[in-house]
This record gives C-alpha cells, structure tokens and sequence, in this order.
C-alpha cells in the first residue's frame, strides 16, 4: 500500500485541471449555475472522450481505461476543486459501479465511451448501512411505479438504473420517467424527483445495494478533500494580500493558528481519502469497509469546516455572491449527507473496529 501519487495518476491529475482551468473556472461555474442547465454536458463530453474520465472503471476489453478507484480518486479530487458541474459521481461511479456489479456490458461500453450517461436511482442522502424503503414496485405486467425523490444526476441521464425490491436493478429510458428538479442547497449538483408511472423497465441483474453505495461513499471522500484543498489555497492567498493596519492578515497571530489547524485537518483528510481509494482499488485485497467509513466521516466534516473557515476569513468579500466560496460551502455541507452522514460512518467505524458503547 502507498498513499503516494504515481506518476501515472499525477499526468491525470494535470490533464483534468488543465481542463477545468480552461473551461471550468469560478466565473463559468457561477454563470452555469444561473442558467437553465446547471449541468456543463459539453465539459462531461470532453472529459469523457479526450480524458476517458467516463471508463476509468470500466476493463479495457469493455472499451474503458482499465484504471482503480485509485485514478477515480485523483479524477474526483480535481472535481472537487472546481466545484465542477458534471455528472461523474453519479454516472463514471455509482452507475457504473452497479453494472460492473452485475456484470452488464453493454450499458457499460456506452457509458465508457461517454454516448450516454446513467443515474443511480436512489436518494443522494442514501446511507450504505440502512436499507431503503420500498419506493419502486414492479406490476404484473412488468412496469415500474413509485416516486424517489432527491436523486442526483437524473436531469441529465439517459438511463435510470432503478433499484427494487432486496436486490434487483432494471434499466428504465430515462424519457419514461417524470424527472422534475427540486430546489436543493448544492447547485453544482442538482437533485430532482423521479416518479415512475408504468414505466417499462428491463431488469438487469441483482446487485448489493450497500456495497455500491459504499464505493460511492468511500471515494466521495476523495471530491472532499479537493473542496477542502481549494478552500485552504485560496484562503492562504488571500490572506498574504489583504493587509490591515499596514500588514498582511496572514501575519497576525491568530490567523496563523487558525491556518494551521485547517492545514492540519486537510493533511489528515488526505491521508484517509488515500487509504480508502487505495484499498477500493486491490482486488482481493483487505476489506475496504471501515477505511471507507473513517475517510467518509472525516472528510465529510473537514470539508465543511475549512469551507466556512474560509468564508470567515475573506471577510465581507466572502460573504458576496460573486465570490465562489459560497459554491465550496453549499458542496461541502451537501456533500457532507451524501452516501451516509458522518454520524452513520462514525457508527460504522464503531461496529467495524468493535469499539465498546459508550457508557
């Protein structure tokens, strides 16, 4: 194990901010936000054809990169510091992730090629631990029906994998669905209400619901370290060049401690971000399950905490709408419930690790 960048991942690493530098700057990510179409398919389109981002995941043999969770991780950590409007979490991963699951192909050649996108019907806030309630049923005549509400990615998709019943995935064209976006914190990310109303589905397979969700979870973790990242550079930025009473801020005392603990807690996040993916990545090696629920519940949370960090210390300007930190703010907080609370991972990490109960 090594939580070291390869060289490989490090020319990915610069291949995708050269692009999201190029296209995907604070001004654009403001100015999509605003418009109609959150979502920047024409940036998804070029990272899934010229980066191969899309197929990361997906065997060489399927027409994918044959990479890990590993690259998958470095692909998200640049997301995450762009605040970038794509459907990679929910199509490149959690979609993908499911068929690869139950050993669908062909759905996963279109995908890795970047023709068509595909959204994991399930409530972003989904945890990995609990099971969800029966939202979808299956008619006798072999339609769906029910609604999923805060599903993310689903404006966009061209196909909606939908979980039924204890394991069962069916594949549903996504103009059969009623799919209307909802007011949500994050509008990077939009999520929207899904309703099926004898919608013919096709079932795939049966797939762990956990266990993909978990994956999702674990390299989450990786976006968030990337939010945080973003946050503490610029913050350090700012702060050599804001003077008051004739010298930086960043000189002042308490600044400098404060700056250092976010330090601190990003080094630490990185730490098991890189332990989670690096363990998703080995096939057949340790059980990756509470490295994924230590980096999902401590990410989480330092995400969070070095965002309104940093609203706090940009001052007045932090505070304005023209500024991006807001967008940093509203992924970390939205981020922080996605794929399980950092409290459910805490439980999680409890049970795995056979820590005694509190008294």
């Amino acid at each position: 194990m090594t939580l070291l960048y390869t060289e490989v991942e490090e020319e990915l690493r610069a291949s995708v901010r050269d692009l999201l530098a190029d296209r995907c700057g604070p001004d654009a990510v403001l100015a999509r936000i605003e418009s109609a179409a959150p979502y920047d398919m024409e940036l998804w389109k070029t990272l899934s054809r010229d980066i191969g981002a899309a197929g990361l995941l997906v065997p060489e043999a399927l027409g994918g990169a044959g990479a890990t969770a590993r690259e998958v991780a470095v692909v998200l950590e640049e997301l995450g510091r762009a605040v970038a409007p794509v459907p990679f979490l929910t199509s490149a991963v959690l979609a993908t992730k499911a068929l690869l699951e139950i050993g669908e192909e062909d759905l996963v050649r279109e995908l890795a090629s970047g023709e068509a996108t595909a959204a994991l019907v399930v409530p972003l806030a989904a945890s990995p631990y609990r099971s969800l309630p029966e939202a979808v049923t299956v008619g006798a005549d072999g339609t769906l029906s029910g609604r999923v509400r805060a599903v993310a990615g689903a404006e966009v998709a061209d196909v909606l994998l939908v979980p039924v019943g204890p394991g069962a995935l069916y594949r549903v064209e996504a103009e059969h669905a009623r799919i209307e976006v909802v007011p949500s914190l994050d509008l990077t990310r939009p999520v929207a209400t899904v309703t099926f109303d004898g919608a013919p589905g096709e079932v795939l397979g049966h797939f762990e619901r956990g266990k993909v969700l978990a994956f999702g979870a674990g390299l989450l973790a990786s976006e968030q370290l990337g939010v945080a990242q973003w946050c503490l550079d610029t913050t350090l930025a700012y702060i050599r060049e804001r003077h008051q009473f004739a010298r930086p801020i960043g000189s002042f005392q308490a600044i400098k401690h404060r700056m250092a603990d976010l330090w601190l807690d990003v080094v630490r996040a990185r730490a098991a971000a890189r332990n989670a993916a690096d363990l998703l990545a080995e096939a057949g090696g340790d059980s990756p399950e509470l490295a994924v629920a230590v980096a999902k519940a401590w990410c989480s949370e330092v995400a969070l905490h070095v965002a309104e960090e940093s609203v706090q210390l940009h001052g007045g300007i932090g505070m304005t709408w023209e500024h991006p930190v807001h967008l940093y703010l509203k992924r970390a907080k939205a981020g922080q419930i996605a794929l399980g609370s950092p409290g459910a991972h805490r439980d999680a990490v409890a049970e795995l690790a056979d820590l005694p109960a509190p008294v």
